[in-house]
């Protein structure tokens, strides 16, 4: 009986997996990205080219585990703001915040929130959706000096001010300013 239920309990851990995968799967093709975390060796590179000042607000838009901004809340005096719209996701982010009063994580589409008080966005998209939807939202929301940081894709339209590579094997991070 013991056997029974350990088995059942594995094949129904298996299958809630196999459906959870899924929907991020779908969920991804049909948002912003793919949930792929940032590398941890590039997290010094991205918070460099942010170059956060006490007091500033810095937003990782589609946050994921919430990696990016428990660094900035770790590390920096400023209020960081992870949005994220797959809510196993967002649970975690809401586990890894309980002792990090400068990390504020929200169950919300990145396209629905007001970025005009920013100073630092970060974002990792696919090409299409960068160069597109979200292209347009920066442009018409973030105030002048602003900076928007690309992990892997660069925007189109914009000139970065920087690209930072260090090598061959290092993605490219991209700093655009407003």
């Amino acid at each position: 009986m013991i056997i029974f239920i350990i088995v059942y309990s594995l094949s129904l851990i298996f299958i809630l997996s196999v459906i959870v995968c899924c929907i991020n799967i779908v969920f991804s093709v049909l948002s912003f990205a793919p949930w792929v975390p940032s590398r941890s060796r590039d997290l010094s590179r991205i918070f460099k080219l942010a170059d956060l000042q006490d007091g500033q607000i810095f937003y990782d838009l589609g946050c994921g585990d919430g990696k990016i901004v428990i660094y900035a809340s770790d590390h920096y005096k400023a209020l960081a703001i992870g949005l994220e719209i797959f809510w196993p996701l967002y649970l975690i982010c809401r586990l890894r915040q309980v002792f990090k009063p400068n990390a504020k994580f929200k169950f919300k589409n990145l396209f629905k929130e007001d970025l005009s008080s920013a100073d630092v966005v970060y974002f990792f998209g696919i090409p299409k959706t960068v160069n597109g939807k979200l292209a347009v939202k920066l442009k018409q929301e973030l105030k002048p000096g602003a900076k928007a940081i690309s992990y892997s894709f660069k925007l189109n339209d914009w000139t970065p001010k920087i690209i930072d590579k260090p090598t061959k094997n290092d993605l490219p991070i991209y700093l655009y300013e407003v």
